[in-house]
C-alpha cells in the first residue's frame, strides 16, 4: 500500500508538472488587433529617405506595413490576413505617456496583442539630472501594464528592453557628421554632450546612463512577470550589437530603415512563437 500511494503521488506530482509547462509554453492565438507603445523608435523617425519624425510609422519594426521591414504586423498577416495594426507611440514619448497610450489602444477594442518599447526617452533627457528616476519608471510601467491586463486580460503582450546607449555612442563618436548632428540638435545630451571626449568625467557619465538602462530593462522585465500572458525579450535588444548601417544617416540617433528591419528581426524571434 505504501509503494502504491508513493507511485500515484509520484505519477500525480509528474503529470501536474507536465500540464503546468504545457500551459506556460502554450502558443497564444494569432492576433487579430495589435497594437503598438512606445515613443519615436516604435514610430519609424528617421527611416525615411526623405522627411522623418512620425510619418515614417510605415516602417515600424512592430506595425510597419513596408514589406522591406518585416515587421511583427507583416510576419503576423502571413498567418492572419485579417489582421489589424495600431500604432498608437509618439515621438518624445516616456514611460509618463505609456499609461495615455494604453488607453488609447483598448479604446480600438478587440486589442489581442500588444507591443512595448519604452524607456529611451527617459535616459534621453536634457541632462543627467534629468533622467527619469529608476522608482518613477518603475511605477508608471507597473501601473500601465496593469491597466492593460485589466481591460484586456487575453491579449499577448510583448515587452522590449531598452537599447544600449553606451553602443549607440560607440557606433558615431567617431563619424564627424554624427558629431555634429549631436551637437547641433542637441541630442540625448544625457548621454551624448562631449561626444569626442574620452574624459574621466565623459566616460563615467555615459556609463551612468547605461546603468540607469539596464535598471529600466530590469523594472520592465519585473513589471512584465507580474502579469498573465506577458512576454520580455530577456534582454536581446540591449544586448544585440547593431552595425553603423542600422543607424539613421538622417539624424544619428533613431534607427534606419536597415535597423527597423533588425529591431523586428530581434524582437521577433524574442517573441511568442506564433
Amino acid at each position: 500500500m505504501r509503494f502504491r500511494r508513493t507511485a500515484v503521488c509520484a505519477a500525480t506530482a509528474t503529470a501536474l508538472v507536465a500540464a503546468t509547462a504545457g500551459t506556460a509554453h502554450a502558443t497564444p492565438p494569432i492576433p487579430t488587433r495589435m497594437a503598438a507603445l512606445g515613443d519615436s523608435l516604435t514610430r519609424a523617425a528617421g527611416s525615411c529617405t526623405v522627411g522623418g519624425g512620425t510619418l515614417c510609422a510605415r516602417n515600424s519594426w512592430s506595425t510597419g506595413a513596408n514589406p522591406a521591414v518585416g515587421s511583427h504586423y507583416s510576419r503576423i498577416r502571413e498567418l492572419n490576413p485579417e489582421v489589424l495594426p495600431y500604432n498608437e507611440a509618439r515621438a518624445g514619448a516616456t514611460s509618463a505617456d505609456l499609461g495615455r497610450q494604453v488607453r488609447a489602444a483598448v479604446a480600438e477594442g478587440g486589442i489581442d496583442y500588444v507591443t512595448v518599447m519604452i524607456g529611451e526617452g527617459d535616459a534621453c533627457a536634457a541632462s543627467e539630472a534629468r533622467m527619469t528616476s529608476v522608482g518613477s519608471f518603475r511605477n508608471r510601467i507597473r501601473a500601465a501594464l496593469r491597466t492593460l491586463h485589466s481591460a484586456a486580460p487575453e491579449a499577448s503582450v510583448f515587452v522590449a528592453s531598452v537599447p544600449d546607449p553606451v553602443q549607440l555612442w560607440q557606433l558615431g563618436k567617431d563619424d564627424p557628421a554624427a558629431v555634429k548632428a549631436w551637437k547641433d540638435g542637441g541630442v540625448c545630451q544625457a548621454l551624448l554632450a562631449d561626444p569626442t571626449s574620452l574624459s574621466a568625467g565623459a566616460t563615467e557619465r555615459r556609463e551612468r546612463v547605461r546603468e540607469r538602462v539596464m535598471d529600466y530593462n530590469a523594472a520592465l522585465d519585473r513589471a512584465c512577470r507580474e502579469i498573465a500572458g506577458c512576454r520580455y525579450d530577456g534582454d536581446a535588444v540591449f544586448d544585440h550589437r547593431f552595425s553603423a548601417a542600422d543607424i539613421s544617416s538622417a539624424d544619428h540617433f533613431h534607427p534606419s530603415l536597415a535597423g527597423q528591419r533588425t529591431l523586428a528581426e530581434v524582437t521577433y524571434e524574442a517573441g511568442f512563437d506564433w
